[in-house]
This record gives structure tokens, sequence and C-alpha cells, in this order.
């Protein structure tokens, strides 16, 4: 069985939907792969380490599909690119199939097989297959260190003999896996952090570092109010549990 592994074409895609470790697994059950030239080249992996692996590197794209059994990318082929794989191929890739229902129709005219990687079942047995998981935790580490960069002042706090720079105060919209690597990484930084969710149920998978800021002023503002109805003598003391909702963060709680 052949498995082909050719560059990616799309504007700003630097990965490549083979490694040498993959590679090495997969010549250990019996298939041969065939790697274009250059296809690692932006994500730091040369043509060598291809070779060492037992890759075979193909000078081009028609080369690599050129009976292949399966073909291995990491976004949906092209059109040019589907008319050079063989019919009956299967094609994994992240297909984006409600966006580019054409595409998928074309592939179906040449008689291809395509497994859309981001449709994954979200089972046990199929995390180590996940493509949107590990993804969406890198974003949400990048996105934080692009905005550091973009701000142009430290993220932490800093108490100099000129004087004291205050932290940088961070919010985050969404605290999925993106969210909440990118609520980590801020901390890390030193920045503090707030975040919030539409699904109440993320709450508690937040690292103790993050407050719904949103949803808390709305909670404590309820709160006053029914504080405030109640007898004098029945009434807590209001000015304690305002400062126990206060969204301040400990830094001793981060993971």
């Amino acid at each position: 069985m052949k498995i082909a592994v050719i560059s990616e074409t799309a504007a700003l895609e630097t990965r490549v939907a083979a490694t040498p470790e993959t590679i090495k697994k997969l010549i250990g059950i019996g298939a041969t792969v065939s790697v274009e030239a250059g296809a690692g080249k932006n994500s730091g992996i040369p043509d060598a380490e291809f070779t060492a692996a037992g890759a075979h590197i193909a000078s081009s794209a028609k080369e690599t599909l050129a009976d292949a059994s399966v073909v291995l990318k990491v976004r949906r082929p092209t059109e040019g690119e589907t008319s050079l794989i063989p019919k009956g191929a299967l094609v994994l890739a992240i297909m984006d199939p409600y966006d580019s229902p054409e595409a998928l129709s074309s592939m179906a005219k040449a008689g291809l097989s395509a497994f859309s990687m981001e449709l994954m079942p979200r089972i046990t047995r199929a995390q180590v297959m996940d493509v949107l998981s590990s993804q969406a935790n890198l974003a949400g580490y990048r996105a934080v260190i692009d905005a550091s960069s973009a701000y142009g002042r430290g993220m932490p706090m800093m108490m100099t003999a000129a004087g004291t720079v205050p932290a940088a105060k961070v919010f985050v919209m969404g605290a999925g896996v993106a969210g909440l690597q990118a609520i980590a990484t801020a901390r890390r930084l030193g920045a503090i952090v707030t975040a919030t969710d539409v699904a109440r149920r993320q709450k508690n998978k937040w690292p103790r570092s993050a407050l719904n800021l949103s949803r808390s002023r709305t909670t404590n503002s309820n709160r006053l109010k029914r504080l405030q109805a109640m007898p004098s003598r029945c009434r807590p003391n209001i000015k304690r549990n305002k400062l126990r909702s206060s969204p301040r963060i400990s830094p001793s709680k981060i993971s």
C-alpha cells in the first residue's frame, strides 16, 4: 500500500500531514510512503529527515500521487491535486465540508473516498486522531503571545526605582480548549485574567486564575438587592460579600 504526502498550497499554511515519527510507524505496518520534495520545509522538517525515516522523496505532486492508495493532507486537496489522485484512493484531511460542498462533490465525481478529520467522533479511542483540540490548544497559546507583542508593553506588574508598572488586564471570551490555554498562558506572563463563556458548565473546568466577570457582576447586583430587602437583623455583612466576589486572581492557584 502506498501512502502519499504532498505539500500544502493554502496561503499561510505551514503544517505538513506527516512527520518522520509518523512515517516510521506507517512503514512499520508494511506501507510505503512517498513525500513530495519540500513538503516539510515550512514546518522545519528537511527532506533528509523524511528519507532517514524510510520515505521516498518525489520531485513533484504528480509523482508523489502516482499509484497512491492513501493520500494524507492537512487541508482538502485543490481541484488540480484532485485530478492527480488515482480513482478509488482514500483522502484524509480537514475537508471543511459545510463551507465547500462543491469541492467535496468534485472529489466524489473523481471516485475518491474522503475522510473529514475534523468530524472525528469525540470518543476515547479516537483521541489520538483528533485534529481540533490539539490545534485549538496551540491557537489559544499563540493568541496571547501575538496579543502581548501587539500590546507593546510588559504583561506582568513591574516594580522599579522609577515607579510601578501595573500588570496588563486580559479578558478571554470563550473558555473552551483555546480559551483555557489562553487563560493559562496570560497568567504565566503575569497578566490579570478574567474570562467568560456562554456555557455555565465550562466554569467548572476553569483554573482559579479566571472568573466569569460578566456573570459575577450580574450575580453580585442581584445578591445585593436581595440582601438590602432583608430585615437588618437578618442581613449579613454586605461589604464582606462584595469583597469575596471580587474578580481578583490568586497566582498560587495557577496550574
